[in-house]
């Protein structure tokens, strides 16, 4: 480790916002934090809900980097801007984006710049779901399951399926895309002054977990694959990618363009972008066969294993990559498509007739009612929150599935919708909150228990996120659930945190991810013990969940079989 004093940025690219955060090299003391939320997304431009489509312009990164950075800088002062050495990158994912030769995403060019499809397609968007169909189909016909290395079920969800879809529904796009890039790797590329897509370093995190990349198979499926799955993609292949790199390494350096705009050194290294969950479990100090939960709008579940011996392939996850989330381990990943979204989708249900009535109001004036609205919906889910803790364990028979944003694992299925059942003239709205919550932890118990079957252990269990810092409701529940302590991280920015852990590794500072983790990784704040009692409870509940599971499935796949 380096001697002398230095500092590392984390960049946390999220769903609605990107943060930076400051962090000492040598103790690991978070100095600054800062945070942007997309102005376009904001506004909910380019997107679709109710078609699944979720894009975000490139504008909306651009001015998050520079605006969090200038604030972090700003605060902590010139002198120890002038010691940063590096940047770390993670973003979600997967969230790839069509580029042109020098890898300038399309909506940056006059022509594309209010076309969606030149956007990057947000981890969350699910317009590829007959082209997921499609590439699982060929892989179970291929002379190479080119899916057994991501859980054998490719998902809506991911790189191929996404640029299928783009391809296929927008000929300008797919006429002008040179190449298609994931977001962590154009980050590190843009800030490092990159012009030729063909020298982007790409992350293993994102191809191996996304894009069907594997060492065995020579990189990513062959062009006789691809081309038979649809022959848009003949030659893409070769304007790809065939080496990965682990995020402890360099992509270079800032460029000067950057460095002006941001008051940071051009020495300043910058590391190999991957996605959010993979650096928050390093962020988090994750353990071998510790399942590291980032809760937030989804649940990515992250879980690292030593290289020893024969590899065991996992069925229904989002994949296992070598050296993903740590180099020289195998990094397993599973998760929830939605998690904190259903809880705010429900708050959005129970929102707009306050809205509605307090807007229309007479009887007080714009400010008050303004004043009102906010007052009411800070506190609406709190409030859900401590009324449904005190129903009973399955409340009074309301039962829900978790399926509001398909399922991502275990065994990716977009095609899923959720369920409230169980409903009767007594459902309130706390007990159908509880049923809400009781199946996002139904559906954390689904992941843990294929892993288990799999012959996967489970030692423990460590949480990051908004919902592990802001609900001990919830977290109570999960533990119970469970049947397991799980350890809540103190950091607030554990994701952000990791990256600059990795920044740090690039720059030379710490020669290796667990020495810098040592270092710079985040404590505990809180530990939640299982109730035994409740845990009882809680699995008679979650047998009527499962075959509840079960019975949906079946009607759902019956259904979209009858309607092509």
């Amino acid at each position: 480790m380096k001697s002398q004093n230095a500092y590392s940025l984390g960049l946390d690219f999220g769903s609605d916002s990107v943060r930076a955060l400051l962090v000492n090299t040598q103790t690991g003391e978070e100095l600054s934090t800062a945070v942007h939320y997309y102005a376009r997304w904001k506004k909910g431009e380019f997107c679709d809900p109710s078609e699944n489509r979720f894009r975000q312009h490139p504008l909306d990164y651009i001015e998050g980097i520079e605006s969090t950075i200038k604030s972090v800088v700003s605060e902590v002062g010139v002198e120890v801007a002038k010691q940063i050495v590096s940047i770390g990158v993670d973003t979600t994912g997967s969230t790839p984006v069509a580029v042109d030769a020098q890898g300038t995403p399309l909506a940056l060019l006059e022509e594309f710049k209010e076309n969606p499809n030149a956007m990057f397609v947000l981890w969350k968007d699910h317009t590829g779901i007959q082209e997921a169909k499609e590439i699982n189909e060929l892989c179970c016909q291929w002379d190479v399951d080119y899916s057994q290395y991501e859980g054998g079920i490719y998902s809506s969800e991911w790189f191929w399926s996404k640029i299928l879809h783009v391809s296929r529904t927008d000929a300008a796009v797919h006429k002008a895309a040179y190449s298609w890039v994931e977001h962590c790797d154009w980050i590190p590329f843009l800030l490092t002054g990159g012009t030729d897509v063909h020298n982007m370093k790409r992350s293993r995190c994102a191809a191996g977990h996304k894009a069907l990349w594997h060492e065995s198979f020579g990189g990513l499926p062959s062009n006789d694959f691809l081309t038979t799955l649809d022959p848009l993609l003949d030659g893409l292949r070769n304007r790809l990618f065939t080496k990965t790199y682990t995020s402890d390494v360099s992509v270079g350096n800032l460029s000067a363009e950057w460095s002006e705009r941001l008051g940071l050194p051009e020495s300043t290294v910058v590391s190999v972008g991957a996605f959010d969950a993979h650096m928050g479990a390093v962020g988090a100090k994750t353990e071998p066969y510790f399942l590291t939960k980032i809760m937030g709008t989804s649940t990515c579940d992250i879980l690292v294993a030593p290289m020893d011996g024969d590899e065991k392939l996992v069925k229904g996850i989002c994949g296992q990559v070598d050296g993903s989330v740590i180099p020289q381990m195998l990094g397993l990943e599973a998760g929830q498509s939605a998690f904190g979204d259903i809880y705010a989708w429900y708050s959005r249900v129970l929102e707009w007739p306050i809205k509605e009535l307090i807007s229309k109001s007479d009887l007080i004036d714009e400010d008050t009612k303004q004043k009102l609205i906010a007052e009411a919906l800070k506190n609406l889910i709190p409030e859900l929150s401590n009324a449904a803790s005190k129903e009973p364990i399955g409340a009074s028979g309301e039962l829900a599935l978790d399926w509001m944003n398909g399922r991502r694992t275990p065994d990716a299925n977009q095609n899923l919708k959720g369920v409230i059942s169980g409903i009767n003239l007594g459902s309130t709205s706390p007990k159908i909150f509880r049923a809400l919550v009781e199946a996002s932890c139904f559906g954390a118990k689904k992941i843990v228990d294929r892993f288990l079957s799999e012959g996967i252990p489970i030692k423990g269990v460590i949480a990051l996120g908004g919902v592990a810092k802001k609900s001990p409701f919830i977290m109570q529940m999960m533990a119970d659930v469970l049947k397991m302590p799980i350890k809540v991280v103190a950091s607030e920015q554990a994701c952000a945190l990791g990256a600059a852990v990795f920044g740090a590794v690039a720059a030379k500072v710490y020669n290796n991810v667990p020495e810098a983790m040592d270092q710079m990784g985040s404590s505990f704040e809180t530990i939640y013990e299982p109730n035994q009692v409740h845990a009882e409870a809680y699995a008679i509940v979650y047998d009527n969940y499962s075959r509840l599971c079960e019975t949906m499935e079946r009607h759902i796949m019956n259904q979209t079989k009858k309607n092509g």
